[in-house]
């Protein structure tokens, strides 16, 4: 367990295994709270506004299914855009419909 010394202005340092472990950084943003077992400190990581999108749910929610996809094999490479685009269109010619008259 570690301990610190609260200084004037209220001022803590956080022992640096605390920090790596927290992954905090100078800047960062902490959440106080009071608890009934305590003084809870929470981190709060800013998200750049043009990054924001990245962290929506649904996005996260895709980049698990891509991550399920990856771990389980369904996945395919390709040399090129070329030879991409040649699969995407052999794909498309199988699956597409017949048109309705």
């Amino acid at each position: 367990m570690a301990r610190m010394t609260l200084r004037a202005k209220g001022q803590l340092t956080l022992p640096e295994g605390i920090r790596v472990a927290a992954r905090l950084e100078e800047g960062d943003l902490l959440e106080v709270e009071i608890t009934s077992e305590g003084i809870l400190l929470r981190p709060q990581k800013m998200i750049d506004s043009t990054q924001a999108w990245f962290w929506a749910p649904e996005w996260q929610a895709g980049e698990r299914s891509a991550d399920d996809d990856g771990a389980a094999g369904r996945v395919s490479t390709f040399d090129s855009g070329e030879t991409l685009v040649a699969a995407l269109t052999a794909r498309s010619k199988t699956t597409k419909r017949p048109r309705k008259r």
